[in-house]
C-alpha cells in the first residue's frame, strides 16, 4: 500500500500535532494513519531546525513564519551508467551534480523543483 506524502507545512504541522496528542511517535502515528513516515519526519526535522515549530496547543498558524520544503523522491528509472562525464552546477550555495547517465526526465523534474524555490 502506497502511503501519502505530506502536502505542505500546514499538513506536516497538523500530522505532528495529532501524533503528539495521540501520545505516539511520529513514525508510529504515520504507519497507523497511512502517511509516509519519511516524508512526515523530514518536515518535522526541518521545521524544528528552522525554529518554526511550536507543537500541539500552539497559537494560530498565521502567527508562525511560513516555511517551504521541496521533496524530491527518486523514481526507479535508471540508464546504464558508464564512466561518462560528471557535471556540477553551484548556484548560490546550492550544488547539483549529475552525470551523462541522468535521464532528461529526471533533470526536468529536478529543475522544476528548483524553479519552485
Amino acid at each position: 500500500m502506497s502511503k501519502r506524502k505530506i502536502a505542505d507545512e500546514q499538513d506536516a504541522r497538523a500530522c505532528v500535532d495529532r501524533a503528539k496528542v495521540a501520545g505516539q511517535s511520529v513514525g508510529a502515528w504515520a504507519r497507523t494513519n497511512g502517511v509516509d513516515g519519511r516524508s512526515l519526519n523530514i518536515w518535522r526535522v526541518n521545521l524544528e531546525r528552522a525554529g518554526h515549530w511550536r507543537g500541539a496547543g500552539s497559537s494560530a498558524a498565521s502567527d508562525l513564519p511560513r516555511f517551504g520544503l521541496v521533496e524530491l523522491v527518486p523514481r526507479p528509472e535508471r540508464v546504464d551508467s558508464g564512466s561518462g562525464a560528471r557535471y556540477v552546477l553551484d548556484i548560490e550555495g546550492t550544488r547539483l551534480e549529475f552525470g551523462d547517465d541522468a535521464s532528461s526526465a529526471t533533470l526536468r523534474r529536478v529543475l522544476e523543483a528548483v524553479r519552485a524555490c
